[in-house]
């Protein structure tokens, strides 16, 4: 089932196979039309009291569901709203979200508080890309909330501010360290593969919010001669046309005794498509536009990211193979000019 977002909050854009709606029509003549919830059925949801259907049916539903619930009738739509179940829903799929100062941050959302958090959080950005310059101030400070779950267990959690109105931030590589040099997080060995990470990034002023993960890898790179991994998850962002890579780094290394793997990097990192990395100044421009732009619609998130990560890397060759076909034909350039003009000073000598 798919639905829109409403300007009021109380829908996001979400799609669901849990929630489904019968319809009020009789297939033949000699059969009843069904009786929905909002109609007062014997079986409907009216007949039950609100508290049963909030604690025993609604507390059940993940996000998407609940956001599908609300659109079923007038009855689930004032259940769904209760901010409760929407902030059960963040503190478990995103566990950073606990912490006494982000949770307050949260419900002062506009437009239903955790809810509306959720609706910022879950989805990809919009399938078009092309974010719009900002035209008001960036943010002066930035909050990352990262999670990094195997199977459904949680190994790192993080919540991490990040000032942006220093010289040296703006001028500076930009860069996000969750992890400082000495620090490690140990893990099994075989699960750098199926490691899922959300980076929410959360505009503490604005009151908005953006995942930059890709959820699953987008590459994972062994080196052969150490055995260290590099699990990449990364989001494409552009403005103005011009595309850039939010690349999340995870490196994980072997342990002193060889029985497990480490975590020792987590980072963030934005570069364009000549592999620059750009500083505090530009990545603003476009975190900010991820953080204004508009969502998706949540499917296939996972499948959405990666393809578009494929894109990006696609595009990224060919710009390179153009740009040596075009540094190869100035090098010819070059070259014919310069044998021309050895060619007439020799005649020029010989003329003489």
């Amino acid at each position: 089932m798919e639905f829109k977002s409403s300007s009021k909050g109380v829908c996001a854009t979400f799609h669901s196979p849990l929630i489904t709606t019968a319809s009020t029509e009789p297939k033949n003549e000699n059969e009843m039309p069904l009786a929905t919830a909002d109609q007062g059925g014997a079986n409907g949801l009216s007949a039950l009291h609100p508290d049963i259907v909030r604690s025993h049916v609604l507390s059940r539903l993940d996000g998407p569901a609940l956001g599908s619930a609300a659109c079923c009738s007038t009855t689930l739509r004032q259940l769904s709203s209760d901010e409760n179940l929407w902030s059960n829903i963040c503190h478990s799929m995103w566990p950073s979200t606990t912490s006494p100062q982000l949770s307050h941050l949260i419900s002062t959302f506009p437009g239903g508080g955790p809810r509306a958090f959720f609706s910022h959080a879950f989805p990809v950005l919009a399938a078009d890309r092309n974010l719009t310059r900002s035209s008001s101030n960036p943010p002066s400070e930035l909050i990352s909330a990262v999670d990094i779950r195997y199977k459904d267990n949680l190994i790192f959690t993080k919540v991490q501010e990040t000032e942006t109105v220093s010289g040296w931030f703006r001028c500076s590589p930009f860069r996000i360290d969750l992890l400082e040099p000495k620090d490690v997080v140990p893990t099994p060995s075989d699960m750098v593969d199926d490691m899922m990470l959300s980076w929410i990034l959360i505009d503490p002023i604005g009151r908005r919010a953006v995942n930059l993960s890709s959820h699953k890898p987008v590459s994972v790179e062994r080196h052969w001669l150490t055995g260290e991994v590099q699990v990449r998850y990364a989001s494409i962002l552009a403005v103005d046309q011009r595309q850039v890579q939010c690349g999340i780094v995870i490196r994980c290394g072997g342990s002193e005794c060889g029985d497990e793997m480490q975590v020792r990097e987590v980072s963030l990192e934005i570069e364009d498509m000549d592999g620059t990395h750009l500083n505090g100044k530009e990545s603003l421009v476009f975190l900010q536009g991820a953080l204004e732009g508009k969502k998706g619609t949540g499917k296939n998130r996972v499948e959405e990211g990666q393809r578009r990560y494929k894109a990006y890397v696609e595009m990224k060759r060919e710009r390179k193979e153009r740009k040596l076909r075009t540094e190869g034909a100035l090098d010819m350039v070059c070259v014919a000019f310069g044998v021309s003009i050895f060619v007439a000073f020799c005649c020029f000598l010989f003329s003489r």
